[in-house]
């Protein structure tokens, strides 16, 4: 499989088989989805939806408190590349949660955060527009703007590695981002169940080409310590999913909730 360039930090979270429309008549929330129709791009069997949609799609399911998901974490000192691009894809995830709840000094924080990292990553030349913009467009609470640039954001970091051949870190990139954003969707879901809802979740297709592109990086990617813990969450991750063949029970939400969050953890402990 070609290597897939995902246009967002939740790319993902709408697969080719998710069907909503599906959902039984007269469910309180849920309309109607088509996810070939959905803003974005089919790679393959993957949806890989237009990052300013996604929220849009939640927010049909409902209201969530946007600022009860928010994770206000210190960032660890590291010097450890694998760690640096897992932080990113971290930190970008949790810029669209602090747009979504449209927290401006969340978001400044942020971008602060996206700027002492990109310095770490030796990318500060291409982030640092992207990083003003944002810190401009939160002055201003131009949501629309800052959803933009923390997709730009991601999107020049990963090019940027991919062009230094360090395509093993862009994945890196991803997965931080993947996993932040499926720990806000459980934690969401988790809060008001209901198995439309819990339908989001259903992404084996995509969780499985995580797994494939751990186990095609370098060894010294590989056999990071937080990477093999990835490595073997996705594995429980993904029998959940494919376990769901007649709808996700509250454990199984659970059980992806506490792993994504047991991987956060790891990727932002202070060692």
């Amino acid at each position: 499989m070609n290597h897939l360039v995902f246009s967002s930090v939740f790319a993902g979270l709408l697969i080719g088989t998710l069907n909503l429309a599906a959902a039984p008549q007269g469910t309180k929330g849920v309309e109607e989805f088509d996810p070939l129709a959905f803003p974005g791009k089919v790679v393959g069997d993957v949806v890989v939806p237009v990052p300013s949609e996604v929220f849009s799609v939640l927010d049909k399911l409902g209201e969530p408190n946007w600022r009860a998901e928010l994770r206000k974490a210190d960032l660890p000192a590291s010097s450890d590349r694998t760690k640096l691009a897992l932080l990113f894809g971290y930190t970008v995830a949790e810029g669209f949660v602090a747009v979504q709840a449209e927290d401006k000094e969340a978001v400044k924080d942020l971008g602060r955060d996206i700027i002492d990292l990109a310095k770490s990553l030796g990318l500060s030349k291409s982030v640092l527009p992207h990083a003003q913009s944002i810190l401009d467009a939160a002055d201003k609470s131009n949501w629309s703007a800052i959803r933009k640039e923390f997709d730009q954001t991601q999107k020049t970091v990963r090019d940027t590695m991919e062009q230094m051949k360090d395509i093993d870190l862009s994945h890196c990139v991803s997965l931080g981002g993947w996993l932040r954003g499926t720990a806000s969707v459980t934690s969401v879901v988790k809060k008001s169940f209901s198995a439309d809802r819990a339908e989001l979740l259903n992404q084996p297709m995509l969780v499985e080409h995580f797994v494939s592109s751990i186990e095609k990086m370098p060894s010294s990617t590989r056999d990071h310590d937080v990477v093999k813990s990835i490595r073997k969450g996705l594995t429980v991750v993904l029998q959940q999913m494919e376990g769901a063949v007649d709808g996700f029970s509250k454990d199984a939400v659970q059980e992806i909730s506490k792993t994504c969050d047991g991987l956060l953890t790891e990727i932002l402990a202070k060692k």
